[in-house]
């Protein structure tokens, strides 16, 4: 009869803990799982998240670079049809494309790199093409120059017309590459893009250094009766 009753009591309990247990599941059905969910969850956004803004800064930086890259290569390209187009001409035609050829250049990289310089991108690319409009001007003056033929030389002297041509354009283009160091200056570009521009300016300026001297000899070679005209 005792056994009997501790059988009984032993599946009492058995039951009235089995029944807590099934209570306590259904409050909470994924157990410690429900509270681990969401804190992975959590962390996997934000680490995502992060990443996110690492990879914007990342492509920014990429774009730009890439950016450079093309207009290098675009430069390069230039180069190579300027190389094609002095095949066909004389020796002294050579000579003088040779030496504006990278005034040229520097005009098409000033123009290709409008979006890259900010709000001064259409300034800069409008006073590159005033500059490119002066180069023509100084090809054809030079080209007078430099075909003159050795008897008018001698007798004549130098082509002065020609001279105060490449004098006049000169000084309007220290004016233009004035214009373009203020623009720089003022540029909220990065120190790449900065130095690109800077290296443009440069050529220009040793380009109008070598045109000046050129026009000052053509000026003074007077020739045997050249003094009679030019005084």
């Amino acid at each position: 009869m005792k056994q009997l009753k501790w059988l009984l009591t032993s599946i009492l309990v058995l039951i009235l803990l089995s029944s807590v247990f099934a209570a306590g599941q259904q409050g909470n059905p994924n157990g410690q799982k429900g509270i681990e969910i969401p804190t992975t969850t959590i962390q996997r956004e934000n680490k995502e998240y992060g990443q996110g803004i690492g990879q914007g800064t990342q492509t920014q930086t990429e774009q730009r670079t890439q950016e450079m890259g093309q207009i290098q290569t675009m430069v390069q390209q230039k180069q190579q049809e300027m190389n094609r187009e002095m095949q066909g001409m004389s020796v002294k035609e050579q000579k003088i494309y040779q030496n504006q050829n990278q005034v040229r250049l520097a005009v098409h990289t000033l123009l290709a790199m409008e979006n890259l310089t900010g709000g001064i991108g259409k300034n800069i690319s409008a006073i590159a093409r005033e500059f490119n409009n002066s180069i023509q001007a100084t090809i054809r003056a030079e080209n007078r120059i430099q075909t003159r033929s050795g008897f008018v030389r001698l007798f004549v002297g130098g082509d002065e017309k020609a001279a105060q041509e490449i004098e006049q354009q000169v000084n309007q283009n220290k004016i233009r590459i004035q214009k373009l160091k203020e623009n720089i200056n003022n540029c909220d570009c990065d120190e790449q893009i900065k130095a690109m521009l800077q290296e443009q300016i440069q050529k220009m300026e040793e380009e109008q250094i070598r045109l000046q001297q050129l026009a000052e000899r053509e000026k003074s070679n007077k020739g045997l009766f050249g003094w009679i005209w030019k005084r």
